[in-house]
């Protein structure tokens, strides 16, 4: 099969492009920078550079394929004058025309958690714009929407509030919720891309499902900090300590919104109604490359 993977050599492309690559697919990879190429071609694909707020660039590049993986980049959080939605728009627009004009009928989208709700979700609003953006494709396109849910690699953002205050603090975490490796993300799209999929679709993808006390044990064993704990802290002290740090106020904003509806499961209703089958990729082995980036500095 011919298939594009947008997204670059990111956490999730990376490891989808090489196990396509791998079954044997002529793969092509999009990448905005030129300095990519090589490491691209390294893998066995091939180097498509440009950007994907380019429509002629995008149509050239999908015509002929017979699958897309797409996903949106999002830009600098700390950035004051980064417009989020404006931004996921505009690439969305992009990737739809071009399919349009392309001719390409086989559709992977890479939305979230959250994505089923227009209201309520914070910073995950963008996904749901971003989906109503692919459903006004037309019928005969078809299209698979993967809703992962809270990345682990999210958890490296607390690294410096261990190393200060010896705690993991967020506005959430009470209650058990899933998390997900972008490898098993990865392994997930790089099945279903290859599957003959008609009309539209929700798949859901997480890893292990575990509460913030279970998360901190995990970690704090890792980094030899067995006594680990999480503190579930207000939402006032989650904004303030965002801002502190010189996130964008609308960012910070959406993603206290975010995790606060991650407090009593809001924003995993449809998650539960849909519950995938967990991957492979447990929270202890995420640890280990958790305890490497934690120790890099000491």
């Amino acid at each position: 099969m011919k298939i594009i993977v947008t997204g670059s050599l990111g956490n999730i492309s990376k490891p989808l492009a090489t196990e396509l690559v791998q079954q044997g697919h002529e793969v092509t990879v999009i990448s905005s920078k030129t300095g990519k190429q090589f490491e691209i071609e390294a893998l066995g694909a091939t180097a498509a550079i440009g950007s994907v707020k380019d429509v002629d660039f995008l149509i050239s590049t999908f015509k002929g394929a017979d699958a897309i993986y797409c996903m949106e980049p999002v830009g600098n959080y700390f950035d004051p004058d980064f417009d989020l939605m404006g931004e996921v728009r505009e690439v969305c627009e992009s990737y739809t025309q071009a399919i349009r004009q392309s001719g390409a009928k086989r559709v992977i989208h890479l939305s979230s958690i959250g994505a089923h709700m227009d209201k309520g979700n914070g910073i995950l609003a963008f996904h749901y714009l971003a989906e109503q953006i692919f459903n006004a494709l037309p019928s005969d396109v078809s299209i698979i929407f993967m809703r992962p849910v809270g990345f682990y690699y999210n958890l490296f953002s607390f690294i410096p509030v261990i190393k200060s205050q010896g705690i993991i603090a967020a506005n959430y975490g009470i209650e058990k919720e899933p998390w997900v490796s972008p490898l098993d993300i990865a392994s997930t799209i790089a099945k279903e891309i290859v599957k003959p999929f008609e009309g539209r679709s929700v798949l859901y993808i997480a890893s292990e499902e575990l509460t913030g006390d279970e998360v901190a044990s995990i970690l704090g064993e890792a980094i030899g900090k067995p006594d680990l704990k999480w503190v579930v802290i207000p939402d006032e002290q989650a904004l303030d300590g965002m801002l502190s740090i010189g996130f964008n106020p609308k960012i910070a904003e959406g993603l206290v919104e975010m995790n606060a509806g991650r407090r009593g499961g809001v924003l995993y209703e449809d998650y539960y109604r849909n519950r995938p089958e967990l991957g492979n990729v447990k929270m202890k082995d995420f640890a280990k490359e958790f305890a490497a980036v934690y120790n890099q500095n000491n």
